[in-house]
């Protein structure tokens, strides 16, 4: 009873027709445990639990038999995280008890499964699209698991096809888990003796038969299951084929559109080609989708056209999408390249120049940008996009050749999964690649084509079952106005971080998801982070926007090694909480390396016409400088960064300095890169013995005032320096110190974080 807020019941075998009893709530809206609001639709399973889709209170409500208080299964205030909901109206559990859960408000189905909830239909905003949905009202299932529903308020009712095996798909579509990992050092399959050079297309069958095309040679070569050399070579009149895709009969179709405008098949019963198709470009990417209708992604003509194979009339080509002039409106494609068409007849494009994949769905001419940079909701950056699948259950994996990568969508958004360490030949590495395809078991096959090889990355399906084991480690912490600063990017922005240390017991394979109020932003270092250098040593960063998970890491440790977890945030300045989960197959250690800084010293001073001037650098111009003496009574790790408006440069020398030879003795030298300007010292000192800091400029012959602080872990001394006699003798002039001021702090506390495994402790700039 909707208005009445409550859920009741009544015995068909009851004679007495006012033996209503209450199930569910208690007829005050409400949202505390025993309460509704709005209630809509049940659902009562065989063991008599009671779902009841409590609408305003947005959330899923579980009675269990003779219990007036609910649980909450699904909604933001369910026990554990499962998915956000908008008045939901209608529920069905399936025979393994997984929700399918009507979510009105977002105008979509969404539905449980081993590895959480997702959006299974309407899962492209509101809308009258076939593939839209618009304040459903209810839905139910047929004996053959299609979906059909109830579209309100575009008056109609809509029937969604589930995919199943009776298709005879000729490709593997695996189901992976969440945190489904490849290896990120693949085993080069083929190399260029053997695919030629450029590498260009893939395909691999449910029989996990592997067909690569030589462009050099003209041929097909077939690899039959864990095979290491072709068991096949099918030579063909083809020139320059682009994609290839294979039927479950075995007939394999070809592009020949660079010089012969046509797509030929190889019919495996009579071993012979055929036309079956006339185009007007390369087929950039070729499909046939479950209604034996063949596709060709016409690239340079910018279109994808499409011809029944039962059809007799070889000119019957008809537009799939794209109008053939280049453009990057929502009808218009731009050198499109790798498709994939769903059992449901939804194309896919790679539109490569666009930056983007496009969804044109069955009888529609507009696209929608469902992957880039122009998508409704942020998802991934592309550059080039060659090629896409779509597994089990619907998450897209995409070639983003232009960044040399593999991407893939998942649960909890996309991600890097092959190729995330830049360009290259090493084994972790690829070259703008253009094809890839997966086996029966998850392994993913690629053509490499500037490395002109065919690279297998293994599936490691063992890690999903132990990122269900206990052993995670949760990080909590915040970022505030004390934090340490740093230019993320090296531009003129900068951003609060905390820096930690990570060690694992046992190599393998680890997640770091990080969330927040603060919208974190992860980067993952490997020996040490510098702060004054963000890309050094870096192994991989995250952001997600959007996305539950802000960002999320799976990475390969070795036990014999420290990394750095650096979480900063998307924006500038930005302050909160926020949160680590590290999953694994064993321990995992965090460690804060943020801890606060003493500051022992403040110097000021300022360099002027009278300043002495040297050869920095050993260059021509003269610059001015002022030199100290430093003593610390305390070995250990020091801190010295500047404030100025004259473009300092910092240098640490021990024992003397010699104006004459600006490199001898010299220890650590900055000159404000990646900080603005201002120099940044982190060192080690020891006691009993004297240190010589340089301050001198970027720009010969500029003067002005300038501010060096010191912290470290007790008292320091610092002094006007006076050149040796022999030095003295050989220069002009000599130190002045008649303006420094010099300040000493004894109890004054700021932040700084402990980088490894050096133990190196980088400062908060320090602000007035």
């Amino acid at each position: 009873m909707t208005n009445h807020h409550q859920v009741v019941k009544r015995s068909l075998h009851d004679t007495v027709m006012t033996s209503n009893r209450v199930a569910a709530g208690t007829g005050i809206q409400g949202s505390a445990s025993n309460q509704l609001y709005g209630p809509h639709g049940i659902f009562v399973d065989v063991n008599l639990d009671l779902y009841v889709t409590d609408c305003y209170n947005h959330r899923v409500q579980l009675f269990q038999p003779g219990e007036s208080n609910g649980i909450t299964v699904a909604g933001s205030t369910s026990v554990n995280p499962t998915i956000t909901l908008r008045c939901p109206s209608g529920i069905i559990l399936d025979d393994e008890k997984y929700l399918f859960i009507l979510d009105s408000g977002n105008s979509r189905i969404v539905g449980s499964s081993l590895n959480g909830f997702r959006c299974l239909v309407g899962c492209y905003g509101v809308g009258s699209q076939s593939n839209q949905l618009n304040n459903p009202s209810s839905f139910s299932f047929d004996s053959y698991g299609n979906m059909f529903v109830n579209d309100q308020s575009n008056n109609r009712s809509q029937k969604f096809l589930l995919m199943k095996d009776s298709f005879a798909l000729s490709f593997n579509q695996p189901k992976f888990c969440s945190t489904s990992i490849w290896n990120s050092y693949g085993i080069t399959f083929a190399n260029r003796s053997i695919v030629g050079q450029y590498a260009g297309t893939i395909f691999v069958n449910t029989n996990n038969t592997i067909y690569v095309v030589n462009r050099e040679s003209n041929t097909i070569l077939i690899w039959h299951e864990e095979s290491v050399h072709p068991t096949k070579i099918i030579r063909g009149n083809f020139t320059y084929s682009e994609s290839i895709f294979v039927t479950s009969n075995n007939d394999i179709y070809i592009d020949d559109g660079f010089i012969n405008g046509r797509v030929q098949k190889w019919k495996a019963e009579t071993n012979m080609f055929i036309t079956v198709m006339n185009v007007k470009s390369p087929c950039a990417g070729l499909f046939v989708d479950i209604n034996d209708t063949l596709y060709c992604s016409m690239t340079n003509h910018h279109q994808v056209v499409k011809r029944s194979l039962h059809d007799t009339v070889m000119t019957s080509n008809r537009v799939a999408a794209g109008t053939g002039i280049q453009g990057s409106a929502s009808n218009e494609l731009a050198y499109p390249r790798g498709i994939f068409v769903d059992v449901n007849l939804d194309l896919y494009i790679a539109d490569c120049l666009n930056d983007r994949v496009q969804l044109f769905q069955s009888g529609q001419s507009n696209g929608i940008t469902v992957v880039g940079s122009m998508s409704l909701n942020p998802t991934i950056t592309l550059r080039c996009p060659s090629g896409i699948i779509l597994d089990a259950e619907k998450y897209l994996f995409i070639v983003d050749s232009g960044n040399s990568r593999i991407v893939g969508s998942s649960l909890n958004g996309f991600r890097c999964l092959v190729g995330c360490y830049g360009e290259g030949s090493q084994s972790n590495q690829l070259a703008g690649p253009s094809s890839f395809s997966f086996d029966g078991f998850g392994n993913m096959f690629v053509t490499d084509s500037l490395n002109h090889r065919v690279q297998k990355l293994k599936y490691l399906k063992r890690y999903c079952a132990s990122t269900f084991s206990p052993l995670q480690k949760t990080y909590l912490s915040s970022l505030t106005n004390s934090n340490q600063i740093y230019y993320r990017d090296c531009d003129k922005r900068n951003f609060y971080y905390e820096s930690i240390q990570v060690k694992v017991i046992e190599s393998g394979y680890y997640t770091f998801r990080g969330t927040g109020s603060i919208d974190p932003y992860g980067s993952i270092y490997k020996n040490k982070f510098n702060p004054l250098n963000p890309s050094e040593n870096l192994l991989n960063r995250d952001y997600g926007s959007g996305s539950d998970i802000q960002f999320k890491f799976d990475i390969h440790l070795d036990a014999d090694m420290i990394y750095v977890l650096v979480v900063t945030t998307y924006d500038s300045k930005d302050i909160g909480e926020f949160s680590i989960v590290a999953l694994g197959k064993n321990k995992v250690i965090l460690e804060r390396h943020s801890t606060p800084v003493n500051i022992q010293l403040i110097h000021s001073s300022k360099l002027t016409d009278d300043s002495p001037t040297y050869y920095r650098d050993s260059q021509v111009p003269q610059y001015h400088y002022e030199t100290s003496q430093i003593r610390v009574n305390t070995t250990g790790l020091y801190v010295l960064w500047s404030e100025n408006n004259i473009n300092a440069y910092g240098y640490i020398y021990k024992n003397d300095f010699n104006p004459l030879k600006p490199s001898e003795n010299l220890l650590l030298s900055h000159g404000g890169e990646c900080d603005d300007g201002q120099f940044k010292l982190i060192i080690d000192l020891e006691i009993n013995t004297r240190y010589i800091l340089v301050v001198t400029t970027q720009y010969p012959k500029t003067i002005g005032n300038f501010s060096v602080f010191i912290s470290g872990p007790n008292n320091i001394s610092l002094s006007a320096f006076t050149l040796t006699t022999t030095t003295a003798m050989m220069t002009t002039t000599t130190t002045s110190y008649s303006s420094a001021v010099t300040t000493w702090f004894s109890s004054k506390f700021w932040q700084f974080a402990l980088f490894a495994p050096v133990a190196l402790i980088y400062s908060n700039y320090i602000h007035n």
